[in-house]
C-alpha cells in the first residue's frame, strides 16, 4: 500500500534577505490561513453535534449512540481513504492513533454521553471545558510545547465565559456524583488523546490519523453492538438521522479538519480555540431549538469568544530601524 504525504505540513521556505518579499504587497498565504479555517470548520461542527446529541441521545444509551457514530464516520473516512489510496499509517505513527482512538474517539464519547444524562447540559459543559486547560498543560509536559502570556490570559478569559454559560444553563440544578466524574473524565481523556495524536501527525497525514483512530474507538466501542442493534429497531427516524449526521460531520469532517489545524500548531493553541464551542452552542439552540439565551449567557459566550482572540493573537512586531552610518 502506498503512503500519502500530501495532508503532512511542510517546513517554510527558506528565504534569503535579497529575496524577502515586500511587505506592502504580500498577502496571506495558504500555509497562514488554511489552518484557521479548518479549526473553524472544526469548531462549528462541534457545537452543532451537541444539538443533534439531544435528539439521539433520547433514543440512543450513551454506549450504542457512541459506536453507531463511529461506525458511520469510520464508513465515510474509510471510502475517502480508499478513493486517494492513503494506505496504512506508518509504524512509528501506531503508538499515537491506538492511544487516541481508545481515549478521545472511544472513552471520551461514552463518558460524555453518558455524564450528560447524569447532570444538566450547563454543568456538562463547564466540567468538560477543564479539557484544554488540561491540554494546554498536558502539552507543556510531555511534548515540549510553551505557554505565551496572551495564551494563559486568553484561556482564562474563556474559561470564564464558559462557566459564565454554564451557569446560565443550569437551571434545573440536576446533578449527581456519577455525572460529574464522568465529566470529568471525559475532559481527561479528551485532553489526554489529543496530546498523544499530535505526534503521529508528524509522521501520519490528518486522514490516516483519523480515520485509523475512528476505527480503533470503534473496536473499543464493539461491546455495545447488542445495545445498539436493538435500539435502532425502535429508534424514531430522526434520532437515527442524527446519529449519522454526528457519525459523518462532527467526526468524520470535524476530527480530520481538527488534526489538519493541529499538526501546524500547538497542543495548547488549538484546545484555546475550542472554547468558541459553548458560545456557538448558545447561538445554535437559540436558531434551531428556539432557546432564547439570557443577558448572562450571551455575555458568557462573548467572553469566549474574545478569549479564543485573545489566545489567537500575536504580538505585533516591531521593526528594528539600523541607524545611519555617518560617511567618512
Amino acid at each position: 500500500m502506498t503512503h500519502s504525504h500530501t495532508d503532512r505540513p511542510t517546513p517554510p521556505a527558506q528565504t534569503s534577505s535579497s529575496q524577502a518579499p515586500d511587505s506592502g504587497s504580500a498577502r496571506p498565504s495558504p500555509a497562514t490561513w488554511l489552518p484557521l479555517a479548518a479549526a473553524a470548520v472544526t469548531v462549528v461542527l462541534w457545537a452543532s453535534a451537541f444539538v443533534s446529541i439531544r435528539s439521539a441521545g433520547a433514543a440512543y444509551s450513551p454506549g450504542a449512540l457512541a459506536l453507531g457514530r463511529l461506525l458511520f464516520g469510520a464508513l465515510v473516512l474509510g471510502t475517502v481513504c480508499l478513493v486517494r489510496r492513503e494506505g496504512l499509517p506508518p509504524r512509528a505513527a501506531w503508538p499515537g492513533i491506538a492511544v487516541s482512538g481508545v481515549l478521545w474517539f472511544g472513552l471520551y464519547m461514552v463518558a460524555l454521553n453518558w455524564g450528560e444524562q447524569e447532570v444538566d447540559a450547563g454543568t456538562a459543559a463547564m466540567i468538560v471545558n477543564i479539557g484544554p486547560v488540561l491540554m494546554a498543560l498536558l502539552g507543556v509536559r510531555l511534548l515540549g510545547e510553551t505557554l505565551p502570556p496572551r495564551l494563559v490570559a486568553g484561556m482564562g478569559v474563556s474559561f470564564a465565559g464558559a462557566v459564565a454559560v454554564g451557569l446560565s444553563m443550569s437551571g434545573e440544578g440536576r446533578a449527581s456524583v456519577l455525572g460529574v466524574l464522568l465529566c470529568l473524565l471525559a475532559a481527561v481523556a479528551y485532553a489526554s488523546g489529543v496530546v498523544a495524536q499530535k505526534p503521529s501527525l508528524a509522521r501520519a497525514s490528518a486522514l490516516q490519523a483519523t480515520t485509523f483512530g475512528c476505527l480503533v474507538g470503534a473496536v473499543a466501542c464493539l461491546p455495545f453492538a447488542g445495545q445498539l442493534v436493538h435500539e435502532a429497531g425502535s429508534a424514531p427516524l430522526s434520532a437515527t438521522l442524527n446519529m449519522v449526521y454526528l457519525g459523518v460531520f462532527p467526526t468524520a469532517l470535524a476530527f480530520t479538519t481538527w488534526a489538519y489545524a493541529l499538526a501546524r500548531t500547538t497542543a495548547g493553541r488549538m484546545g484555546a480555540t475550542t472554547y468558541a464551542v459553548p458560545a456557538l452552542v448558545v447561538l445554535m439552540s437559540w436558531l434551531f431549538l428556539d432557546e432564547v439565551p439570557g443577558l448572562f449567557t450571551l455575555a458568557g459566550g462573548a467572553l469566549c469568544l474574545a478569549g479564543v482572540a485573545v489566545s489567537r493573537s500575536r504580538p505585533r512586531r516591531r521593526t528594528a530601524v539600523a541607524p545611519l552610518k555617518e560617511e567618512s
